[in-house]
């Protein structure tokens, strides 16, 4: 009953999502890694993930919240911080603060490319035992076709610095894909590549809902592990 209440909202909230009436201002992330985008100076962008994997808890169950919010400083820079709750997995689990900087340090427009490097920290605030606080470091560079509906291409890498040892892959790469089919709704796809708690791929729709906000959903599918797999869902809205 929890779990018919739970999806019967959802759809609530991405129907009222897409009714709002308010082309989508630069994205933060992709899917689930970060863009090449920035948040423009004095804007500010707000977004709530949602992440689940419907089963009991002792099977592996969970579900994720986290919100986030991100200022443009200007000077093709942004800084951010998320706050992550996950409740599941049969134990509790520890909320966990995510500050975060960016930098897009290239943008060639007329060419369709950007380049941007950036950091965020895992900081476990609650329950830390047997967590630990670690930083990501990452580059990414975009290359958009210059065509109608032309796709966008998204390269790098990441690091984690920090990492205690066996919680996974320390270095990986990034990858992503948005195709858009019409003038509000793409195609998504991004990849961190690695046996960790990044390690997914995440196909899904993009739908721009107003000139400021934008709804995506899509399914997680890890590079590893049985039933390793979430449905993910965010909406973000620029101010």
């Amino acid at each position: 009953m929890n779990k018919l209440r739970l999806n019967c909202c959802l759809m609530a909230v991405e129907v009222l999502f897409l009714l709002i009436n308010t082309n989508v201002a630069a994205q933060s992330t992709i899917a689930t890694v970060p863009s090449t985008d920035v948040v423009a100076a004095n804007s500010i962008y707000l977004e709530f993930d949602f992440t689940s994997h419907f089963a009991h808890q002792r099977a592996g169950g969970f579900q994720s919240y986290t919100p986030r919010a991100v200022v443009g400083l200007g000077h093709r820079t942004e800084i951010g911080i998320n706050i992550t709750y996950t409740n599941g997995f049969g134990a509790p689990q520890p909320i966990e603060i995510q500050p975060n900087l960016k930098w897009q340090f290239y943008q060639k427009e007329s060419a369709g490319v950007a380049a941007g490097v950036g950091a965020i920290l895992y900081a476990p605030v609650t329950h830390r035992g047997g967590t630990d606080t670690f930083g990501f470091l990452y580059m990414t560079v975009s290359k958009k076709l210059a065509r109608r509906y032309g796709p966008r291409l998204t390269g790098g890498g990441y690091t984690l610095i920090g990492r205690q040892s066996g919680a996974g892959a320390k270095a990986g790469a990034i990858a992503g894909y948005e195709q858009p089919f019409a003038s509000r709704t793409s195609f998504v796809t991004d990849w961190f590549s690695g046996k960790n708690r990044f390690g997914y791929v995440t196909p899904g729709l993009s739908f721009a809902t107003s000139k400021r906000s934008i709804l995506y959903t899509g399914y997680s599918i890890g590079n590893h592990g049985r039933r390793n797999n979430a449905l993910f869902t965010y909406y973000g809205i620029t101010f």
